[in-house]
């Protein structure tokens, strides 16, 4: 690197070397070839790195005289220097000093004259004006007329200007797309600039070099050029002259721009203050800003601090190599050293850091003096900030990124509450292995960052599982995670928040901010409160029936237990239908075994095959369950209109057509296929189901192709409205009705030769057949829609029962729902217990009375809801009370139902249900009198009814049963409802179930007598993979709610009554869940070890019965007889599944027309689950004779007693 020899005439390179000097160019042994300076006047020269260098150089080489041995170097006119051989950096530096300091001269003139100039033209303007007064007003025109033209040519030329500095400041400004390519193409030129110098720092800092061939030197002119226009818009925008050409750029371009003009004047170059394009670094994060890159705070903070950082660094390290290089002026430049920029860079960053290894140092005066000043500041910004972009780096988003699609791969976006439970309990049920391989990728986005054990379980499942941190409310988040190309949306709630009306509103704002980015999404959020609902429905691009689904939590846990109360053990095996659960094989035979065989059943869709078609519902339905050994409950059938709606065991009157969807219970989804592959031509004759494959014949269909099938329904007008033309049943087992009975009923519906016929009504029970037309047309007896028994509203002190007239009451096969709240407790929905209870497809006086036993204060805010159904009182008090108890005469109840509406105001989640389980506990230890009752009492407390077979008055056939008594409360039918799954250890004392035993393998939960709504998760994936699901299960446990009914109450939050029509009374047939007692009846003879196949298929082809589970005591495998009357559920036992004589089996039976005009007709009543204390439900089970004649004589007119005290409630 040149550093001349020294600074007059003469070098001192050598003793030799003269003043005058001769022609010759001299040269060092050992001189570098990049390192060659010229002197043509000079006998000797040498280069910058050669002085530096010689006495090492001379020692390497022996040479103690080291100018004695030069070489002689002819000049050529390529290189054009100096004929003094001076150094001529201080031209370049020159043309920058006279640049700034001129400008800023310039600049000072000018504001001085131009403020002399005004105060000039004050006063004088002062002493016109003056002038004006006194000469008044008749020649003030005439005075200011030439003051007005030279006001005039200043507003013009200052319009002028203006316009100038408008255009320059357009040009300039980022506000433009030409403001913002401009700048930004500053900015790169700029890097380029300095790119420039990086390479050429590896040359000598002075060098003789062609512009006309040296290329670098010519880019960075034209550089320079576009530099300097853009300086000159700069000025004429910038408003305050004087601070613009103090500005940073400002001075850049001044220490940059001028020196490349000169280098080329001279054909020199001087690497000089070129360092300082480094400077140009800090507005990279403006340019960012300009290009829309940076958005967020964080990110502008920290481009801006490594900008600053950066910057400063390299230009510091730029002029210790500048000075380092060059050496000391007033030591004629001989103290210098090599060193190369990056070595000054790696020399400022150790010394910033306070290391200071010593391995490379400064050696000048002017480098040294710079360091002292360097460290101090350097210092404080290394120690501020650097940990500061390290804490910004460190709290930037692990999870921040953008999803990436997989071609032939679907993903879902997952939000809502996102924690370690509810992940893990929707990653397990829907990525369960006994689904079909799901090809879908499941992306979660939530605002806050997992914790470890969520971030654990995200990796176990990295395959298919990602996490991004970010909000559905911000659309650029709705952006990384492909909302647009999803498949699908899923939002959870959180079950267990202390206002479930705030984390609806927060839910339905996330539906609203999703449909407002992409409409067509599918949604299936959760809703935590019905009421809510309705707010979903104010959304303009949601759409049911494009597979828009919001699953209502409290609805369907309320529809769950309400079901219980018809059919005990019924919510568990609901719950066990609709979540995977995998398969739990023990060997011991005890009730677990063949409860987790049940477990192991999920519900399935499967289009059927075309070897159905033509054949009736309970046709196929059989031959699926004997042959297929799949369990059909229902199909979807698709009108000529094109409306689907799903219809359960719908009868022998409906014909399977091509394309039919069925729902069928099975323990996975291979098995489900068989009812598609299956083949009359090549299978019949197959008796293993699983060699029922695919086969090549042509009649096998695909179902998606078909069209839509003509209505199976067939309808022809009679005197009493629209009645169904049922085919006859072909009867393959012996009638169990004698002759007489026939007769005295006037044909059964389900009769194998009879059609179903409205029969005349009892006169006991409500008005004569000529009366039926008026009191349909004059009474609103049924909702608007037909679904459910309406009464006109009442007000609540109607129906509140004071504790004495409860006693007096005489309350029997009613159902007691014990609530906990107050006044501030968040409403839980009692409609929703209500509804399925006040089904239409129950006559009047099936319906089961129903006592809340609670906070009046409470049940005043639910009582809107409720004033619309018959049958309903209210016992203010407490469920702790056991006199409040007694006098409800809980006893004699079919379901007792512990609720709490303040279970989650508390933040120990092991106290949240303190008050459903002391409540529970209260019941279980009451005590009863053996004759309390208005029935007469059972002798064996403890016997089912009906196991007395040498009894008649205690058969279950009877159509007004006898209740026997209880005598403990271990026996009363409870079902508790918890929030924390661990709780359910507290409910049974006498179990010996571990703490941390999964909720559904409990004994409570096993024996239906507990329900927690965490099983309710697994409806989010069951509803993903099929939204008839979902429909399904509200058409089984709501008792018939629709999406119009549910508009309905969306507009009016009430029910609305009807008056009967044709199309509403249609819709009372439909298929209710029951449970058939074995201990008497028709099915008597299968009941004492007989197969579940052979019932199965009995009760299908007779009475048009499905059946799907047993209801078991706990014991009854037990050779010993046991005093225990706990239940547990059995799901869909296998063809040879032996039966005992107790069990009790669930069914889905057809709505009975006959049941509501003769209460002498089949009892349709739901057996409770504790046999010994109530009343069987013998479905269309036929009395016999000996049971007829002993019927007590008062039936009728108890039966009207009855009747009369419950339309008084």
């Amino acid at each position: 690197m040149a550093n001349g020899g020294g600074g007059g005439g003469g070098s001192s390179s050598g003793g030799g070397g003269g003043g005058g000097g001769g022609s010759s160019l001299r040269m060092s042994s050992n001189i570098h070839a990049n390192h060659l300076s010229l002197d043509a006047s000079s006998s000797s020269s040498s280069s910058s790195s050669s002085s530096s260098s010689s006495s090492s150089s001379s020692s390497s080489s022996s040479v103690h005289e080291p100018k004695m041995d030069a070489l002689i170097i002819p000049v050529t006119m390529e290189v054009p220097c100096d004929s003094r051989g001076q150094r001529m950096w201080w031209a370049f530096l020159a043309s920058s000093m006279v640049t700034f300091f001129g400008g800023l001269f310039i600049i000072l003139l000018w504001r001085t004259l131009k403020y002399l100039w005004t105060v000039c033209c004050h006063c004088g303007g002062k002493t016109k004006e003056a002038q004006k007064i006194n000469n008044g007003s008749s020649q003030a025109d005439g005075t200011l007329k030439p003051v007005d033209e030279k006001e005039e040519a200043v507003a013009a030329e200052v319009g002028w200007m203006t316009s100038v500095k408008d255009w320059a400041g357009v040009m300039i400004s980022a506000q433009t797309l030409t403001g913002r390519v401009l700048v930004v193409l500053v900015f790169a030129l700029s890097i380029g600039a300095l790119v420039i110098y990086f390479i050429d720092s590896s040359n000598p800092i002075e060098s003789c070099q062609n512009f006309y061939k040296d290329f670098t030197l010519q880019i960075d002119m034209a550089f320079n050029v576009f530099f300097l226009l853009y300086f000159g818009l700069r000025f004429i925008a910038a408003n305050d002259k004087l601070w613009f050409w103090l500005e940073v750029n400002s001075v850049v371009d001044f220490f940059t721009v001028p020196p490349v003009f000169v280098s080329v004047y001279l054909n020199r170059s001087w690497l000089g203050l070129r360092f300082l394009r480094a400077l140009r670094l800090i507005q990279f994060s403006e340019i960012l800003q300009f290009l829309n890159i940076l958005k967020t705070s964080n990110s502008i903070k920290l481009v801006n601090l490594l900008s600053i950082f950066i910057s400063t660094w390299l230009t510091a390290a730029g002029f210790i190599h500048l000075v380092e290089n060059s050496g000391d002026p007033w030591e004629n430049f001989q103290n210098n050293q090599a060193l190369t920029y990056w070595e000054c860079v790696y020399l400022l960053m150790v010394t910033m850091s306070t290391v200071g290894y010593g391995d490379v140092y400064a050696k000048t005066t002017l480098g040294r003096l710079f360091m002292v000043f360097f460290i101090l500041g350097g210092l404080a910004m290394f120690a501020s900030y650097v940990p500061e972009i390290i804490e910004l780096i460190g709290n930037r988003k692990k999870y921040g990124g953008s999803y990436s699609a997989v071609s032939g791969r679907k993903h879902i976006v997952v939000c809502g509450h996102i924690t370690l439970e509810s992940v893990s309990n929707f990653l397990k049920d829907f990525l369960h292995k006994d689904r079909d391989d799901v090809n879908v990728e499941i992306v979660f986005l939530h605002n806050i960052s997992p914790n470890l054990e969520l971030e654990a379980l995200f990796k176990r499942h990295f395959t298919q599982v990602e996490f991004y941190q970010g909000s559905v409310l911000n659309p650029h988040d709705l952006a990384r995670v492909k909302i647009e190309s999803a498949d699908a949306c899923l939002i959870l709630a959180n079950k267990y928040c202390a206002d479930p009306d705030a984390e609806d509103a927060s839910n339905i704002m996330r539906v609203i901010s999703i449909k407002n980015y992409h409409p067509k999404i599918r949604i299936i959020t959760q809703m935590l409160q019905y009421h809510n609902k309705a707010h979903l429905l104010n959304i303009p691009s949601w759409n049911w029936k494009e597979g828009d689904d919001a699953i209502c939590l409290a609805e369907l846990k309320l529809g769950f237990i309400a079901q219980s109360c018809l059919a005990q053990g019924l919510s568990t095996m609901l719950a066990n239908l609709f979540s995977m659960r995998s398969f739990i094989k023990i060997e011991e035979d005890t009730w677990q075994k063949y409860y987790l065989e049940g477990v192991s059943n999920e519900m399935y869709t499967e289009y059927l095959s075309s070897a159905f078609v033509g054949l009736s519902f309970p046709t196929v339905c059989e031959l699926c369950f004997v042959k297929l050994k799949l369990l059909m409950i229902a199909i979807e059938y698709k009108s000529a209109n094109r409306e689907s709606r799903i219809l359960i065991n719908p009868g022998n009157h409906l014909k399977i057509q091509e394309g039919t969807l069925g729902f069928f219970i099975a323990s996975d989804a291979k098995e489900v296929k068989r009812a598609f592959f299956y083949c009359k031509a090549c299978h019949d004759d197959i008796t293993d189901p699983k060699r029922i494959k695919k086969c090549g014949c042509k009649r096998l269909k695909v179902a998606a192709r078909s069209r839509y099938p003509k209505d199976p329904f067939e309808f022809k007008d009679t005197t009493h409205g629209p009645r169904l033309v049922a085919e006859p049943v072909e009867d393959e087992q012996p009638s169990t009705l004698s002759p007489k009975k026939k007769q005295r009923n006037g044909g059964m519906r389900n009769s194998p030769s009879s059609s179903p016929k409205l029969m005349r009504h009892d006169p006991l029970l409500i008005p004569g057949n000529d009366q039926i037309d008026n009191m349909d047309s004059n009474v609103k007896k049924y909702d608007s829609t037909g679904m459910f028994h309406w009464c006109a509203p009442k007000e609540i002190e109607k129906v509140i029962l004071t504790r004495s007239e409860a006693a007096m009451t005489v309350l029997s096969g009613h159902v007691v729902v014990c609530i906990f709240g107050d006044v501030s407790s968040a409403l839980i929905g009692l409609r929703n217990l209500v509804m399925p209870l006040r089904a239409s497809n129950f006559h009047y006086h099936e319906l089961k009375h129903i006592v809340f036993v609670g906070s009046i204060e409470y049940l005043k805010r639910e009582w809107e809801t409720l004033h619309n159904f018959p049958k309903v009182s209210i016992l203010p008090g407490t469920p702790l009370s056991r006199a409040d108890l007694r006098a409800v005469n809980i006893n004699l109840c079919d379901m007792c139902v512990i609720l709490s509406a303040n279970q989650n105001n508390i933040d120990d989640t092991s106290l949240q249900d303190k008050e459903c389980i002391l409540a529970s506990l209260n019941i279980k230890s009451m005590q009863f009198d053996d004759s309390i009752g208005v029935l007469q009492a059972n002798s064996q407390g403890f016997t089912p009814p009906g196991m007395d077979r040498s009894s008649p008055d205690n058969s279950p056939v009877h159509g007004m049963l006898r209740q026997p008594s209880i005598t403990t409360g271990v026996n009363i039918p409870i079902i508790t409802e918890l929030v924390n799954d661990t709780n359910v250890q507290f409910l049974d004392q006498d179990d010996d179930d571990d703490p941390d035993t999964e909720l559904y393998l409990t004994q409570p939960f096993a024996c239906g007598t507990a329900f927690a709504v965490s099983v309710l998760d697994s409806l989010m994936s069951a509803t993903y993979f099929n939204d008839n699901i979902l429909t399904l299960i509200r058409t089984l446990v709501t008792g018939g709610a629709t999406p119009e009914l549910e508009a309905l109450i969306a507009e009016e939050n009430a029910l609305r009554g009807g008056y009967s029509t044709p199309q509403t009374l249609a819709n009372r047939d439909r298929c209710r869940v029951a449970q058939l007692a074995l201990l008497d009846g028709p099915f008597a003879d299968l009941g004492d070890g007989g197969c579940y196949g052979d019932l199965f298929c009995k009760a299908l082809k007779t009475y048009n019965m499905l059946c799907f589970g047993i209801y078991r005591l706990r014991d009854a495998h037990l050779s010993t007889p046991s005093q225990c009357t706990k239940r547990y559920v059995i799901t869909n036992p296998p063809y040879e599944f032996e039966l005992v004589p107790t069990d009790l089996i669930f069914c889905l039976m057809q709505f009975d027309h006959n049941a509501g005009q003769s209460r002498a007709s089949l009892s349709h009543s739901s057996h409770s689950s504790q046999s010994s204390s109530k009343k069987s439900s013998s479905v269309h089970s036929i009395p016999s004779t000996a049971n007829r004649q002993n019927r007590p004589k008062s039936r009728e007119s108890r039966d009207k007693q009855k009747y009369v005290q419950e339309e008084r409630l």
